[in-house]
């Protein structure tokens, strides 16, 4: 059980590391199927990933369309999906929203991963990490810093060229076909501004992960 509650209506950063660094996402449909998990569960809706997929694209729709999004144990406000690691930024809208989010979350790739590629046992270090966001421009931060995170430790050049991210729900709405994020006024910025936001980071913070990767191999104790 955890220490301290989660709270309802409240944002934590939430983080799930892999096993020794173990990589968990190892080509592009391994991404796609963990993004359609996290719009998946986050609706609570009564079946599991793999039966829901099976359904014909009519019931489907009418299961989604009789589902009242007020029921929904969270809302995603950002997310970012790296080869070892998950970060997402959520606000828990149901008593112990975001632990059975989680919990259905983690448990349903292991299973998918696992059969996938023939192995047994845990594919997560432990318990999930939260932290809670208790400021508008911490929030604001937080999800820049989460964005950058692919170019900082050089898979992309730029946090645009990620696409397992919430980054262009952010910066292009319009044309952001994920069904994932519920940006309803959490973050109060226009897209371009948001863009400049960001991209004045991304030398910052590539140099500051470079700092830090040098520090750990280094550090004797």
């Amino acid at each position: 059980m955890r220490k301290v509650a989660l709270v309802n209506q409240e944002i934590y950063h939430v983080i799930s590391r892999s096993i020794a660094g173990y990589e968990i996402f190892n080509c592009p449909d391994d991404y796609s199927r963990f993004t359609n998990m996290i719009a998946f569960y986050k609706k609570a809706l009564p079946y599991k990933y793999s039966i829901f997929q099976k359904l014909t694209n009519g019931m489907r729709s009418s299961v989604l369309d009789n589902h009242q999004d007020i029921n929904n144990p969270v809302a995603i406000i950002a997310y970012c999906l790296m080869p070892t690691h998950i970060h997402l930024v959520i606000k828990q809208k149901t008593n112990k929203g975001i632990s059975k989010f989680m919990s259905d979350l983690l448990n349903s790739y292991s299973r998918y991963f696992n059969i996938k590629h023939k192995r047994k046992g845990p594919l997560w270090e432990g318990r999930f990490k939260s932290v809670h966001v208790n400021k508008d421009v911490q929030l604001l931060h937080l999800t820049r810093y989460i964005h950058l995170n692919p170019s900082s430790v050089g898979l992309v050049e730029r946090p645009n060229e990620w696409l397992s991210s919430s980054y262009q729900a952010y910066i292009d709405p319009s044309e952001c076909k994920s069904d994932i994020c519920d940006l309803d006024g959490s973050i109060a910025i226009q897209p371009n501004e948001y863009e400049e936001f960001v991209n004045d980071r991304i030398a910052f913070q590539r140099e500051l992960s470079k700092i830090k990767k040098l520090i750990l191999e280094n550090y004797t104790g």
